[in-house]
C-alpha cells in the first residue's frame, strides 16, 4: 500500500534529530516545510534552525535524510493531531504527526478530545477518524467534522384563476370609434369556480456549524389567502372558491367576488341615489343631481348629466357625460366614455374618450382622445404619463391647458398648499390688526376687560399656530417642488393638429403654442419643452 513521505523526531547521542522517511510504493515524496515548522513550533521547546529545516525539505524525499535540531535530549513526543477549524466554522481538519520512539499513539477518544479542545462540538466524522487509525498517513489533511448547512426556503406563491390585470384599454373599431362591446375589464366567475390556489411558503431548515452555533435560514414571507364575502376557502386554506355567479377582483392581496346591481332604467327620482358594495349597471341615464357610488365598477349605458359618480374600480359611460359644469366622475381605476363635456373627471388609471370638451380631467395614467373625432378642446387636462388626441385646442382659440409628466396628486397637493398659504396670509393680516389694536390700548395704560384679555391670548395662540403651519407647508412645498423639478417623463401628442392658445406644462416646464402645428409631440428635455414630428 502506498504511503507518503513523512518525518519523525528521533533521539540520538548527539541530541534530537529530524528524520525524513521516503514515500513507499508511489506515495507523495514531497513534505511541506510549513507543515514541519508548524509541528516543531508547537511541540519543540528548544530553538532550532528554520532555514536549515526549509533547506532539508526543499527537495523530494527519495531516501532517508536527517538533521540535528538541538543537542538536547527531549522527552519522547506522542503521536499528535493539530486541528484547524475553517474561518466560517463549516469544517474542521486535522493533520497527524508520528510519535517519537517511546511516545504514545492516538486513540479514537484522544482525537475527539483534540477536536473538542479546538472548539468542535458538532458534525464529527467518526468513520474518517477510524480511517486514519486503520491506515496512518501523516501530513495529510483529514476532514474530521462538517457543519450541517441551513436549507433556504422559498416564498409563498398564489396563483389566480381569474383576470387580475384590469388595465386593458378598449379596442378601436375600423372607423375609429371605441368598441364598448369588448372591454375585457370585468372578470366574470361562476358559482363553485376556483379563484386562487396558495402554495405555502417553504420555511427551510436551520443548520449548525462545527462549533455548535445555529445557522439560521433566511426568513421568508408566508402568505394566506385573503378573501371577502361570497368566497369559500378549502379546509386547509389553500384554495378559494366563488360561492356565487358574479365578478372577481383583486384589491391589494384581497380577493373579492361581488354580484352586480342593475338599474333597469334611469337613475332619477324613482330610484334615488345608488350606493352599492359591488358593481352597478345603469341601463338608462343618470340624471342631474343624483349620485351613483359603487365599491366595484360602474357601467352606464345611457347619458350622464350633472350627476356624481364614484367607483372603487372602473367607470364606463357608453354614451358619455354632458356634465353642465356639475357632473363629477371619480374612479379608482379607469374612465372610458363616449364623450366628456363640461365635467370634472378624476381617475386613478387612464381616461379615454372620443372627445373631451371644456372639462377638467385628471388621470394618473394616459388621457387619450384617439377615436373617430378624437379632439380635446378647452379646460384643463392633467396626466401622469401621456396626453394624446387627433386634434387639440380649437380654431376659435379656446384656452386648453395640458399638464403631464408628474403624478397629478402631487400637483393637486402643491396647489392646495399654495391656496392654504394664501388663506393663512389673509387670516394673519386680520389677526395682526386685532392684536395691534389691543396692544396699543395696553401701552396707553388701559386695563383690558377679561373678554379682551382672552381675545388677546387666543389671537397670539392662533398666530403661533399659523406660523408653525406655514413652516410645515413651506417644507412640504419645497419637497414637492423638488419632486416636480426632477420629473422628466410625460408627453403631449397631437396626431392631427394642435391649435394656438394651448398651454403645455411638462413637469415644471411651460410651452405656449403660438402657431398651428401638425403631427407633433411635445416632451421635456434639458429643462425645456421640446417639439418634434410624430407619425
Amino acid at each position: 500500500m502506498a504511503k507518503n513521505a513523512f518525518f519523525r523526531l528521533n533521539l540520538k547521542s548527539g541530541g534530537t534529530y529530524l528524520t525524513l522517511y521516503p514515500a513507499i510504493e508511489g506515495g507523495n515524496s514531497n513534505i511541506l516545510s510549513s507543515d514541519v515548522i508548524l509541528y516543531l513550533d508547537k511541540m519543540l521547546k528548544y530553538p532550532y534552525d528554520k532555514a536549515q529545516v526549509s533547506e532539508l525539505l526543499s527537495k523530494p524525499v527519495t531516501g532517508l535524510r536527517e538533521m540535528q535540531l538541538t543537542p538536547e535530549q527531549i522527552k519522547p513526543l506522542d503521536e499528535t493531531a493539530i486541528v484547524e477549524v475553517s474561518p466560517d466554522k463549516f469544517s474542521a481538519y486535522a493533520r497527524f504527526y508520528p510519535a517519537m520512539e517511546g511516545g504514545k499513539t492516538l486513540t479514537h477518544e484522544s482525537i475527539v478530545q483534540e477536536l473538542v479542545k479546538a472548539g468542535v462540538k458538532y458534525g464529527v466524522d467518526n468513520d474518517m477518524i477510524d480511517n486514519f487509525l486503520g491506515n496512518r498517513v501523516y501530513l495529510q489533511r483529514y476532514l474530521l467534522a462538517s457543519a450541517t448547512l441551513q436549507v433556504e426556503g422559498s416564498e409563498a406563491e398564489i396563483k389566480y384563476f381569474f383576470n387580475t390585470d384590469l388595465t386593458m384599454k378598449p379596442k378601436m373599431n375600423e372607423d375609429g370609434s371605441v368598441d364598448f362591446h369588448h372591454l375585457d375589464m370585468i372578470s366574470p366567475v361562476t358559482q363553485g369556480q376556483l379563484l386562487a390556489e396558495l402554495k405555502p411558503a417553504d420555511l427551510g431548515k436551520p443548520g449548525i456549524d462545527v462549533c455548535g452555533k445555529l445557522l439560521k435560514q433566511v426568513k421568508v414571507r408566508n402568505r394566506i389567502l385573503k378573501v371577502g364575502k361570497n368566497i369559500k376557502l378549502s379546509e386547509d386554506g389553500l384554495r378559494a372558491y366563488s360561492e356565487i355567479n358574479g365578478h372577481a377582483s383583486l384589491e391589494g392581496d384581497m380577493i373579492f367576488v361581488s354580484n352586480t346591481y342593475e338599474v333597469p332604467a334611469n337613475v332619477d327620482a324613482s330610484t334615488g341615489d345608488i350606493d352599492y358594495e359591488g358593481d352597478v349597471v345603469v341601463k338608462g341615464n343618470v340624471n342631474t343631481g343624483y349620485t351613483v357610488t359603487a365599491k366595484g365598477d360602474i357601467i352606464v349605458e345611457g347619458v350622464v348629466e350633472g350627476a356624481y359618480l364614484s367607483a372603487g374600480g372602473n367607470i364606463v359611460l357608453k354614451r358619455g357625460i354632458s356634465g353642465m359644469e356639475k357632473g363629477v366622475i371619480k374612479a379608482g381605476g379607469n374612465v372610458i366614455s363616449k364623450f366628456i363635456e363640461s365635467a370634472t373627471i378624476d381617475a386613478g388609471g387612464y381616461v379615454t374618450a372620443d372627445s373631451i370638451m371644456h372639462s377638467n380631467v385628471t388621470a394618473k395614467g394616459d388621457v387619450t382622445a384617439d377615436g373617430k373625432k378624437g379632439f380635446i378642446s378647452g379646460g384643463v387636462i392633467r396626466s401622469g404619463t401621456l396626453i394624446s388626441a387627433r386634434t387639440i385646442g380649437s380654431s376659435m382659440g379656446a384656452t386648453t391647458v395640458l399638464e403631464c409628466g408628474i403624478d397629478p396628486t402631487i400637483i393637486t397637493e402643491y396647489h392646495n398648499l399654495d391656496d392654504e398659504i394664501a388663506a393663512n396670509a389673509d387670516e394673519m393680516e386680520k389677526l395682526m390688526v386685532s392684536l395691534q389694536a389691543l396692544i396699543k390700548r395696553i401701552k396707553l395704560g388701559e386695563k383690558l376687560p377679561p373678554d379682551k384679555l382672552l381675545q388677546l391670548k387666543h389671537a397670539n395662540q392662533r398666530r403661533e399656530e399659523i406660523n408653525q403651519r406655514n413652516e410645515e407647508i413651506d417644507a412640504r412645498m419645497k419637497d414637492l417642488k423638488n419632486l416636480i423639478d426632477s420629473y422628466v417623463g410625460g408627453a403631449v401628442r397631437a396626431q392631427g393638429v394642435i391649435h394656438p392658445g394651448c398651454k403645455i406644462i411638462i413637469s415644471n416646464a411651460v410651452y405656449y403654442v403660438k402657431g398651428e402645428t401638425n403631427y407633433c409631440r411635445f416632451y421635456k428635455e434639458n429643462g425645456d419643452v421640446k417639439l418634434d414630428v410624430y407619425f
